[in-house]
């Protein structure tokens, strides 16, 4: 019988059986027999495998078997497998010390660009709220020479007994004019709301809401703020009017805020629609920027709802002819404050009765929405109807809540591209100087104030054109980019930081060339330890010496309609800052600073509700 050999040879079992005599042979002659038979199939060459499989011979008792590791897929060498994964792991291991050592040890960063002329400006603009503070000045002020004052206000007027501290100098002088005061508050938390990041990466934003806070803490003082309905505000503490002989008040006085001794009285209004519009606003409008302090914001907003449903009721103008405030900060109508602050309270609590005020076209009419005027178009705190049309066309933009505000918001939305139409020189709505500064007041004194607004309505309307995916605006047939508002707005800021005929900056602090006499009693009067009366300080006033202090961040009234300027103190029309003013300069700055478009899109809808707009009426059935 042949059997297959499996090394490829065959194998006589039965032939070597018979040749050894049978099941008698011995164990030895049977396997000399087979190693004798099996010779061509040992001599065979085997694979290196096929070998390992056999018993080693006599010769390799002493050698170590090599070993393998089977993977499944393939055999591989022990000492091959281990040498492989070991050369692995220590290769981890090096690269993971190595990212240990960049991510622990300290390594420099690149800097980060530095700030562009508009941030380093904003920096300064934001001072000078610090120098106007009144009541008790925190350590943190940074105005080494102002200390605090007024710090009997409301209480030293018999007839009012109430804690009037707090709140901002107007100017120059020591009158706390609560008109302007809140226009300039509205303005400062409207630029927040539009462009918190910017403050932030600029690490102005927890100074500018400072800022906020004390003139909204104070605004709060001048009524019940904790009541529903109210009867009265207070809408001036101090006096100016002069003309009723030498006695002592904050115009006929020049001695620094600290050291005031003369009475200051408290005017009340009864019935003040405007004045009580526009604190609603500032309070609307800082709650928005308060929004994080849940508490606070609500006590804005519950102030904000009780000023305006007193505006509404008791109808008049808070500056009525003879009054002190008229001679000042006359207010010419308080329509246009109803559709401003209308707009704020609609954003801040998202009641749509707001909205549907400020939409209400009797309302619109009688703010002077549908005539032009020489003053149409100029933003100030005497007339907001331009601020508010370009709120009202951002919702439009961005929400679009049809009908029945569409009607309305079309035609402000129209009229606010109107109106940056007539900024652009070559429709000469408004006359520029020969160095380039927009004449929106007409050639009178005072022109800063008016500009800084306008860059700052056009910067902010050219970002919620951007981003509105709208790559500009008409003026009649002609296409303008929003390039060309922002254009505009670098054009009059930059005027006033020193690109003009005079090469000055009309922001003090700003460069090198800058105002030195700035109309302000308490940067020019030392603080030496003399308590000067009312006339000794006239002595300062009129000293041709540059101030002893640097009311830093302050931008002055602002030159002629020829370009020319005077430095001169005693001169208000040139060197007199506001409240106002620097509100609308620090705006205007901000929008124009840092990245091109740096606007928040959605926090100013964050109170509002879902909409879903009511279909219009069907029309009439046809009839024959």
């Amino acid at each position: 019988m042949y059997s297959r050999d499996p090394w490829g040879g065959p194998l006589e079992i039965a032939a070597a059986a018979a040749a050894g005599g049978g099941d008698s042979a011995t164990d030895d002659e049977r396997s000399r027999n087979l190693q004798d038979l099996d010779r061509a199939a040992l001599s065979r060459q085997l694979g290196e495998t096929q070998q390992s499989w056999l018993l080693a011979g006599a010769g390799d008792s002493g050698k170590k078997k090599k070993r393998y590791v089977d993977l499944g897929c393939f055999v591989v060498s022990r000492k091959v497998f281990f040498w492989t994964a070991g050369t692995l792991l220590g290769f981890g291991l090096l690269i993971g010390f190595i990212l240990l050592i960049i991510k622990v040890v300290p390594h420099r960063h690149p800097e980060p660009p530095p700030p562009d002329q508009y941030t380093l400006a904003l920096h300064k603009a934001l001072l000078f709220f610090n120098a106007q503070r009144s009541g008790p000045i925190p350590k943190h002020n940074n105005v080494s020479w102002r200390g605090s004052s007024g710090m009997r206000d409301g209480l030293s007027d018999n007839s009012v007994r109430k804690n009037l501290v707090g709140g901002y100098y107007d100017a120059g002088d020591a009158i706390k004019f609560n008109f302007p005061m809140s226009f300039a508050m509205t303005m400062l938390s409207w630029s927040v709301v539009e462009y918190r990041d910017k403050y932030d990466s600029a690490g102005e934003l927890q100074h500018v809401k400072e800022i906020i806070k004390w003139g909204t803490d104070y605004l709060l003082k001048t009524f019940n703020s904790s009541a529903d309905t109210i009867d009265r505000i207070a809408a001036q503490v101090g006096q100016g009017d002069t003309s009723k002989g030498p006695n002592p008040n904050d115009h006929y006085c020049w001695v620094r805020p600290e050291d005031i001794d003369y009475p200051r009285p408290v005017y009340e209004c009864h019935s003040c629609s405007d004045l009580a519009a526009e604190m609603a606003a500032a309070l609307a409008s800082a709650s928005i920027v308060f929004k994080d302090n849940r508490k606070y914001s609500e006590k804005l907003i519950h102030g904000a709802r009780t000023l305006f449903k007193y505006g509404r009721e008791q109808r008049g103008r808070y500056s009525p002819g003879g009054s002190d405030p008229s001679l000042f900060y006359n207010s010419t109508s308080y329509w246009d404050e109803y559709v401003w602050g209308g707009a704020w309270l609609y954003y801040a609590t998202g009641n749509s009765s707001y909205l549907q005020l400020a939409t209400t076209r009797g309302i619109a009419k009688h703010a002077g929405a549908f005539w032009g005027g020489p003053d149409y178009g100029v933003l100030s705190w005497d007339n907001k109807l331009v601020a508010a049309q370009v709120l009202m066309s951002r919702l439009r933009l961005f929400l679009s809540p049809g009908y029945p505000y569409e009607e309305i918001l079309r035609t402000f939305h129209n009229q606010t591209e109107n109106v940056m139409c007539s900024y652009l020189p070559v429709f000469r709505s408004f006359n520029f100087t020969k160095g380039g500064l927009i004449q929106l007041n007409h050639g009178r004194p005072q022109p800063l104030q008016y500009a800084v607004n306008a860059a700052f309505l056009a910067s902010v309307y050219s970002d919620y054109l951007e981003a509105a995916d709208t790559p500009g605006w008409y003026c009649g047939p002609t296409f303008y980019s929003t390039e060309v508002l922002r254009n505009f707005a670098r054009s009059q800021i930059d005027y006033i930081l020193g690109k003009n005929p005079k090469k000055m900056s009309y922001l003090v602090g700003y460069g090198s060339h800058y105002p030195k006499h700035v109309h302000h009693r308490g940067a020019s009067i030392p603080k030496n330890g003399v308590k000067y009366t009312c006339k000794e300080g006239w002595k300062w006033r009129d000293t041709k010496k540059p101030n002893p202090y640097t009311l830093v961040g302050a931008m002055v009234a602002g030159p002629d309609r020829h370009d020319g300027f005077k430095d001169e103190r005693t001169n208000y029309n040139y060197t007199e800052p506001t409240l106002a003013g620097n509100a609308g300069l620090v705006a205007a700055l901000v929008s124009l600073s840092g990245l091109k478009n740096g606007l928040d899109k959605n926090t100013i809808f964050s109170a509002i509700p879902p909409m879903f707009p009511t279909p219009p009426p069907p029309p009439e059935a046809w009839r024959p």
